[in-house]
């Protein structure tokens, strides 16, 4: 470059060194807040800690069922959470079949475990919040039940036995009652779901119980040949089952449901409600899992 050159550009200007020091100063700041970054932290409700802390203590045991909870106060002393945090933790174990909750002198919390009930009031608001037809019902049913048969006929007891055939009689007894008939039909296929020793499949076969019930109280099913049909069907499961023949059950059962679910039902896209008088269940023996709601002890 030569000296013409170097005069048009001009010597190089200093920068103060005030300035210099601030503009490093901003560059650090800047730089600074680049790297240091501290992400949302969400704290957990102390009701929400309180009522999983319970909850865990429930379900593996170390809180047995009938065991009463600290009161209101002493979990707020032991906790230090104050007095609505404490509640609104009980009400959600209660609303969870967890604890049931008595209030005045003699109340307090005591520990339950879920049983058939909680399960059905959870299917019952799945049933009615997906508007789930009858006819889908049918079809759970279809593929539920002849599985069941044949556990029971692999896992029955003699007192299954007995309540499988007084079940059978009664519905011979019924006659033209139509509604005795329908509720002793319902029985019937819960106690044969009871005898297979599937807590959990017996379970959901109860908790579909009143949909199953709504399947037989309608106009297609109150006549003699039906009512006929189905006591010749139970009398063939019950001797299938009788026989540990778990190939013989599970086919009957299959064609028994399989056949009731062809009948043209008029209202078999309506909606169903599993809520309201469910049909009472067999009773069946305490040596085999059976899903009934314990009591306190």
């Amino acid at each position: 470059m030569n000296q013409r050159q170097k005069d048009a550009i001009g010597a190089p200007q200093e920068i103060p060194a005030a300035d210099s020091q601030g503009l490093g100063e901003n560059v650090r700041e800047q730089d600074r807040k680049r790297r240091v970054t501290v992400n949302r932290i969400s704290v957990p409700k102390p009701q929400d800690v309180l009522a999983e802390h319970l909850r865990e203590s429930i379900l593996r045991g170390e809180i047995p069922e009938g065991e009463g909870l600290p009161s209101e106060r002493e979990l707020v002393d032991q906790t230090g959470l104050s007095r609505g945090a404490v509640r609104q933790a009980l009400r959600k174990l209660s609303d969870e079949g967890l604890v049931q909750t008595r209030h005045g002198r003699f109340g307090g919390s005591m520990v339950t475990l879920p049983g058939q009930d909680s399960i059905s009031t959870a299917i019952n608001r799945f049933v009615r919040g997906q508007k789930v037809s009858l006819r889908i019902i049918q079809e759970t049913r279809e593929l539920l039940e002849p599985y069941l048969a044949r556990q029971a006929a692999e896992r029955r007891t003699e007192e299954h036995l007995r309540a499988l055939k007084s079940l059978h009689e009664a519905l011979i007894a019924s006659g033209e009652n139509f509604r005795e008939f329908a509720n002793i039909n319902v029985k019937w296929h819960n106690a044969v779901a009871a005898a297979s020793g599937n807590e959990l499949l017996a379970t959901v076969l109860y908790s579909i119980s009143q949909g199953v019930h709504a399947a037989t109280m309608v106009e297609e099913y109150d006549t003699p040949d039906t009512h006929n049909q189905v006591i010749r069907i139970h009398a063939r499961v019950n001797a299938a089952i009788e026989a540990r023949d778990g190939d013989l059950a599970e086919s009957s059962m299959r064609k028994h449901i399989h056949a009731a679910n062809a009948l043209p039902l008029r209202s078999s896209g309506m909606e169903i409600s599993l809520a309201g008088d469910r049909p009472a269940r067999a009773r069946a023996p305490a040596s085999v899992p059976v899903p009934v709601r314990r009591g306190k002890k």
